[in-house]
């Protein structure tokens, strides 16, 4: 078995959770056997002292298939 990693940055307006789902999908449409997820960074933006986004930086494994 053969594993390979990206890194992707997942965006969200309702928080860290969402986040990591939108990077896991938005990776799904165009790779597949998706084995794992590894949440590197996380931060958020603030705008008039609310948070206004929140974003993850992944590492998400996948299995190559032979």
């Amino acid at each position: 078995m053969i594993v390979k990693i990206i890194e992707v940055i997942g965006v969200s307006d309702k928080g860290f959770t969402e986040a990591t789902e939108n990077a896991v999908n938005e990776a799904a449409k165009t790779v597949k056997n998706i084995k794992s997820i590894y949440i590197k960074h996380m931060n958020a933006n603030v705008e008039n002292n609310k948070i206004v986004s929140y974003a993850v930086n992944a590492k998400i494994s996948f299995e190559i298939d032979k």
